[in-house]
């Protein structure tokens, strides 16, 4: 589904499914240099269970035209505006990395439009290393190397290969390489600096009610679960109900424990 927003076109994957207002949401947000079938599993299991599937490629990622959007609030003020388009009122958010910033600023900012919260290898503060935004800036193909080895705990995981020709490392390769050859601009470094410079987080914390799921890799190199600490202990002094899942797996849940992921969003979404 295209949505046209702000001159530039959105696209969103729906499993194939009209949007039924009488169903229930989920909007699905990817990280840094991703796209919106990271959430292939998940999306497409919720979408043919009785829920609308709004799994977004943010506006300068593969299928979204315009260039990358340059703050965490942007982002999320761009996904309100998808939801008005398609005729949402309310939704469940659920980010990765990146996304589950904008996930987390948007129920802040945005507490009508958004039901719970999903926060999938997440962090805050979410810094990003000097040498991966240098060569972000400047070795885009190194950049896109370095996270790819960071985000998985192993070289093949389990099963490696559920068909011919698949394989986890290479398929988040491929698809990182495939947002930048898209997209003359530098997506990887406007990912980076909005995540590297949202300084809401605690802001955010002190402002949600909505119930929150946070999962999390025990195994994760980028965002390991220490450091989303903070943030949930303030969100759960500020009310929140706050749920913590810790799967085996590195920074690529989705791709690592796709099972394990799914079973917790169906119990997350469907309470």
């Amino acid at each position: 589904m295209n949505f046209d927003i702000a001159g530039n076109n959105v696209y969103a994957y729906t499993a194939g499914k009209p949007i039924q207002p009488a169903q229930p949401t989920v909007v699905f947000l990817h990280g840094a240099q991703h796209d919106h079938s990271v959430w292939g599993l998940q999306s497409r299991y919720l979408a043919h269970h009785g829920m609308n599937v709004l799994a977004l490629d943010l506006p300068g990622h593969h299928r979204s035209t315009g260039a990358p959007l340059k703050t965490i609030g942007e982002m999320a003020d761009c996904v309100v505006a998808v939801l008005d388009a398609a005729g949402v009122a309310r939704a469940t958010w659920v980010g990765h990395s990146m996304g589950s910033l904008i996930a987390l600023d948007a129920a802040a900012r945005h507490p009508a439009r958004v039901s719970r919260i999903a926060l999938v290898g997440t962090a805050y503060p979410m810094k990003v290393a000097d040498t991966l935004l240098s060569a972000a800036a400047e070795r885009e193909p190194e950049a896109i190397a370095l996270v790819n080895a960071w985000s998985h705990s192993t070289l093949a995981a389990k099963p490696s290969a559920p068909g011919p020709g698949f394989w986890t490392w290479g398929g988040n390769q491929r698809l990182m390489e495939r947002v930048a050859q898209r997209n003359p601009a530098k997506v990887f470094l406007t990912d980076f600096d909005a995540c590297n410079g949202y300084d809401q987080g605690m802001e955010a914390a002190a402002r949600i009610q909505c119930p929150v799921l946070a999962v999390l890799g025990q195994r994760d190199q980028m965002t390991p679960p220490r450091a989303a600490q903070a943030l949930l202990d303030a969100l759960r002094e500020n009310g929140a109900p706050v749920t913590v899942e810790l799967v085996n797996a590195g920074h690529a849940i989705m791709t690592e424990q796709p099972d394990a992921l799914l079973d917790t969003l169906k119990r997350f979404v469907q309470d």
